[in-house]
């Protein structure tokens, strides 16, 4: 642990140019007193560190001296892929991990290099979660990253939206895939393969039993084609529909995209309407979504829409009249 940190207060020397023994302290989560010990070992061991005493005092390395000790470990290689994603890795549990790969790459560059990967990470920031909504709580997203990464089954109890709605489960977890700040899980069934969201997993029990993987498997090719697959069965029909002149000026500022790509690609009405096509995935779901809209939105196909707009529209003003 101790040599851990040495290394550590090293490379934080190394990439920051000057600290103090405060930041060294609250960097590492240690005391003042451990600090100061730290670095007079890192001293009596030849590293040519001093301080600067005074106000903007602080530990600094001789002009020049660099240390090429920036070897990964396995478990830090592999968060390389979660350095700037502070949220992503707290979630796998790589916080500790990804934070080390992400000292020793900037201890490797050069400092002009240095300055430009730092100015970069602090002017750019990923935010998964969509707006109005809260990154979901998936309890058991470090033991599921933990089977992807070891190749190891798992056995777990399932809330699908289906009869009967909890299931066991055995899978063989080939990838994680983070959309909108929900996680799901790929994995090989007796079916073939398989996505499941892990906040719907109720239980899990981690096994010792290893799989072999398919060695073609690509996660960034099969998560496009789990996407166009879902979207052809997702939307079943079609709907026509005129959007008012005041709905189209101001369309960019709606959430609901296929709305807004198909009033943004037609031409408009004279008196500055627009009738567009969108999918649909069934009635029902259609009234809902389209019913926020009000009198913006008529609905001129199908008869079944319109039919189920209208009965909506007569028991909302049966309540509230």
């Amino acid at each position: 642990m101790r040599s851990s940190r040495l290394l550590s207060i090293l490379l934080l020397l190394q990439t920051r140019r000057q600290l103090t023994a405060r930041e060294l302290a609250d960097e590492l989560e240690v005391s003042l007193r451990t600090i100061y010990r730290d670095v007079e070992a890192l001293a009596a061991a030849g590293v040519p560190v001093y301080a600067d005493q005074g106000r903007a005092g602080g530990y600094r390395l001789v002009e020049g001296y660099r240390t090429k000790l920036t070897g990964l470990t396995e478990q830090e290689a592999a968060a390389l892929f979660l350095v700037g994603m502070p949220g992503a890795a707290a979630a796998l549990g790589l916080t500790a991990e990804t934070s080390a790969a992400e000292l020793k790459l900037l201890a490797a560059l050069a400092p002009d290099q240095r300055d430009r990967a730092g100015r970069l990470k602090n002017r750019f920031h990923l935010d998964l979660p969509a707006w109005y909504q809260d990154a979901e709580d998936s309890p058991h997203l470090s033991a599921v990253a933990d089977a992807v990464l070891h190749d190891r089954r798992i056995k777990v109890l399932y809330r699908r939206w289906e009869e009967p709605r909890e299931v066991e489960r055995l899978l063989e977890p080939h990838g994680l895939v983070l959309k909108n700040g929900s996680w799901y899980v790929v994995a090989a069934t007796p079916r073939g393969l398989r996505t499941y969201r892990v906040s719907n997993i109720l239980e899990l029990t981690p096994t010792e039993d290893s799989f072999e993987r398919d060695p073609d498997f690509n996660l960034t090719q099969f998560w496009q084609d789990h996407l166009e697959g879902f979207d052809r069965v997702r939307y079943t029909d079609e709907a026509v529909v005129r959007v008012s002149a005041g709905l189209a000026a101001r369309i960019y500022d709606v959430s609901f995209p296929s709305l807004v790509k198909a009033v943004a690609a037609a031409e408009p009405e004279p008196d500055g309407s627009v009738v567009v096509t969108i999918p649909i995935e069934s009635i029902g779901n259609a009234a809902a979504s389209l019913s926020r809209f009000g009198a913006s939105v008529e609905v001129l196909e199908p008869p079944e829409l319109r039919a189920e707009l209208a009965n909506l529209g007569r028991a909302l003003h049966d309540l509230y009249s």
